[in-house]
């Protein structure tokens, strides 16, 4: 088995000048403290014998001269004669150059500083004789505390002291005062537990629809606790995890499941815990965090994982480094169409179809508002002072915090700062004394290099936007390199989920069918994990409601329609106005099952009223997709247009309610020619040769498509402010749009008065259920035996009237 083996030293070898010059180094600091000691007798016998100085204080000032005499040399000296380059020397060249480095570094500054200290004693003394003078007192120059004495006796000396010892008490209450609260409210959103602290009741089993995200999550965590084999065989532990996702995705359960199943400590704090308004706060914030995860790692065993939620509100990339370089996704409709909670395709709220794209806008929509992390009436104590004073304070961005939080992520392999101070000092004014030994034999004269925490601290980070936004030095290897995507959850997790939430309610053996467990995952297109435990919980509300111990089909079909939608209201259509909004209904579902039988499925068709829909038909793609071709769109263009067609074919007019379906339908059109260059084709239409009659078909086309659009476009609206109204406001663009909703409308015109009688029958029966749901559904469009019409456009039967 291969085994990761030490990296052999290798190098250059050593310059022989630079060698010579070390030794040559060696022998003239030799010679230079010889030379000191050797004239620290004659300078001994000047004071004591000369000076009748005693003989403890000659000793003790010959002493210092001798030292500061060899400091003086080591600085000339350095000055004059460069450092040799010891890049590959021998062990104890390098550790002679380090002892003489430190001794010329500790006497260059001492003896730079020495001019600045008498300097200041002497303007101290000049400034008390002028004090003595506005005093009327006379005192020697060099003895100023004789006159210090006259003007505070020797009796107010106590009252001084207190008054010395008072003031930084109070100018640290004064802060207190001041910045207490903000740092209080700061500091009180990192909670920290301790194994059994707490239990959130979740396990990680619990986490649903994630499977690969959870086998990740574990396997990096288990190595966080185990790992001392995986560094052995020369891997390295990550030291954080950053999870990506749409809100409501799991990122924040799966955390909690982290807290309680993992035997270590657990410290969180969301992101706009770090807000500060004033500049700085945030970085003291980040230090706590740091002291709290390392005081809890110490005690547990050297391990300690903090999760920051929503670090995008920290962590976002900093003005300074520019725009992301990596592009967006390409642009979706549901990017310029997406109205209503439920992401509605048309304003009116009646036409829904689930993708990857509509489930990400859809998420993302769903996210909280950001927080400050202040109580409520210190926002507005905040607010208020910035009226007064614009531009105060941090305005809640957290400056510094971002920055701090980098320094703790990389200082937490460092030596403690206390411990390594004191020994650099010890160490340095050992060296720079030139008396003390390194070594006394065996014994090491030298305190040890500190060593680095054992404390072993990890992060986990959780975002709702997408990586680019975060700062590329947070989310580097080293700090946040593991990357754990959350997807927003597709048909099959969706039945994960509903597996672990609906067994732990009572309900009908029906519901545990494998048919009607894909029909539940198929009919709740766009929820959330909650979501979907509350409409469980919210079925069986239904059902003991109605005297009924377990809740069945009918109750939570009546549960997710409520969660989604709201109540139905209770609200009789005229017979008149019943038809038309299921013709109009049965016209969507239609055109859908027929243009897009290989790719979506239907999973509701309803014409009760909840919100401000009359009713609504929904669909899901069969399969998870990224991109689609144009015959998808094209298709999705005719479903939407195939209410409108179907209003024409029985009514010979169009009602109001197709507003919304027009809005949307010359959004796909503009998008289409403007983003997805995705052009006019007669040929998808119909089986003409390109002759004579081609232009008069494309112009013929392009007079409904305009009237479609002018119809949809009237009002301005959103197509002013995004690229479709780039792409409606030039000529040859806004054409080829018309023909392509010209297209649209002649084939799902074509297809209504084709199947004129199936239509018939779709919206009896939807007249008859009011509401229907998934196989229900799919079952009642297999049934009618739709036909795809063939479209021929020299025949003028074919042209809709508009």
């Amino acid at each position: 088995m291969a085994t990761a083996e030490e990296t052999p030293a290798f190098g250059r070898p050593i310059n022989p000048h630079a060698s010579a010059l070390a030794h040559e180094w060696r022998r003239l600091t030799r010679a230079a403290t010889a030379v000191a000691l050797f004239t620290a007798p004659a300078f001994f016998l000047i004071l004591y014998d000369t000076n009748n100085v005693s003989l403890v204080w000659s000793l003790l000032i010959t002493a210092i001269a001798v030292i500061m005499f060899r400091g003086l040399v080591e600085v000339v000296v350095r000055k004059l004669i460069p450092s040799p380059s010891l890049y590959g020397a021998e062990e104890s060249l390098k550790a002679d150059d380090i002892v003489a480095r430190r001794r010329y570094w500790f006497w260059r500054t001492k003896f730079r500083r020495l001019p600045v200290y008498i300097a200041f004693i002497l303007l101290l003394l000049v400034f008390a004789q002028v004090l003595f003078a506005f005093a009327g007192i006379s005192a020697p120059f060099f003895h100023p505390f004789q006159g210090l004495r006259q003007i505070f006796p020797p009796d107010t000396l106590p009252q001084l002291g207190l008054i010395f010892i008072q003031l930084p008490l109070l100018f640290f209450v004064n802060f207190a005062i001041f910045f207490g609260p903000f740092l209080f409210f700061a500091v009180r959103q990192i909670r920290g537990y301790e194994p059994g602290d707490a239990s959130w009741g979740v396990k990680i089993d619990d986490v649903r629809g994630q499977a690969e995200a959870k086998e990740e999550i574990t396997r990096v965590i288990t190595l966080w606790q185990s790992g001392e084999e995986f560094e052995k065989a020369g891997g390295k532990r990550e030291r954080g995890l950053l999870f990506l996702g749409a809100p409501g995705t799991g990122k924040t359960m799966i955390s909690k499941a982290i807290a309680t199943n993992f035997n270590c400590p657990f410290v969180t704090i969301p992101g706009s815990g770090f807000a500060g308004m004033f500049i700085g706060m945030d970085a003291i914030t980040v230090q706590f965090l740091a002291h709290k995860a390392r005081r809890l790692a110490k005690k547990w065993g050297g391990q300690c994982i903090v999760f920051i939620d929503e670090i995008d509100a920290v962590g976002t990339r900093r003005q300074q480094l520019g725009p992301s370089a990596v592009g967006s996704e390409p642009a979706s409709i549901h990017d310029f169409c997406f109205f209503g909670p439920n992401g509605s395709l048309t304003p009116t709220g009646d036409l829904v179809i689930e993708s990857r794209a509509w489930r990400e806008r859809l998420f993302a929509q769903r996210g909280d508002a950001a927080r400050t992390g202040y109580a409520t009436f210190m926002d507005r104590a905040t607010e208020r002072i910035r009226r007064f004073y614009p531009g105060f304070g941090m305005g809640g961005a957290g400056g510094m915090a971002l920055n701090q939080l980098l320094v703790v992520m990389d200082g937490i392999d460092e030596p403690p700062m206390v411990r390594k101070f004191v020994t650099n000092r010890v160490n340095t004014f050992l060296d720079a004394m030139f008396l003390v030994p390194r070594k006394l034999g065996p014994i090491p004269l030298r305190l040890r290099p500190p060593r680095p925490r054992q404390e072993q601290i990890y992060f986990i980070g959780a975002c709702n936007v997408p990586i680019t936004v975060l700062d590329p030095a947070l989310t580097r290897p080293g700090r946040m390199g593991r990357h754990i995507w959350f997807r927003t959850p597709t048909k099959d997790d969706r039945l994960d989920i509903l597996d672990l939430y609906i067994n732990k309610v009572d309900h009908e053996p029906d519901l545990d069918t494998p048919r009607r467990r894909d029909e539940l995952a198929r009919i709740t297109n766009g929820y959330s994990p909650s979501m979907i435990e509350q409409c469980c919980s919210m079925a069986l509300t239904i059902a003991h409601s109605e005297g009924r111990r377990r809740f069945g089909w009918e109750d939570i079909v009546e549960a997710m329609t409520t969660v989604e939608s709201g109540t139905a209201q209770n609200i009789e259509y005229i017979q008149e106005e019943t038809r038309a909004v299921a013709i109009h209904e049965a016209g969507h579902a239609a055109a859908g099952h027929v243009y897009l039988e290989k790719d979506v499925l239907s999973t509701r068709l309803s014409i009760r009223k909840r919100g401000g829909s009359l009713g609504h038909y929904q669909s899901m793609e069969k399969d998870e997709r990224f991109s689609h071709f144009r015959s998808y769109v094209m298709g999705e263009l005719i479903m939407t247009l195939g209410a409108m067609a179907a209003e024409q074919v029985f009514y010979g007019e169009n009602s109001q309610g197709v507003s919304g379906d027009v809005f949307a339908a010359t959004a796909t059109a503009a998008s289409m020619v403007g983003i997805w260059a995705m052009g006019p084709d007669p040929v998808t239409i119909d089986k003409l040769d390109v002759d004579e009659n081609a232009d008069e078909v494309l112009r013929r086309l392009e007079r409904i498509g305009s009237t479609i659009m002018n119809r949809a476009t009237g009002g301005g609206g959103i197509f002013n402010d995004n690229p479709l109204g780039a792409v409606l406001g030039d000529r040859d663009k806004r054409r080829a749009a018309a023909q392509i909703l010209g297209q649209a409308y002649v084939s799902a015109y074509a297809l209504m008065a084709t199947n004129r009688e199936p239509l018939e029958r779709i919206a009896d029966t939807l007249i008859g259920r009011k509401e229907m749901h998934g196989d229900e559904v799919v079952d009642l469009l297999n049934s009618v035996e739709l036909r795809r019409p063939e479209i021929d456009l020299m025949d003028d039967s074919t042209w809709p009237k508009v």
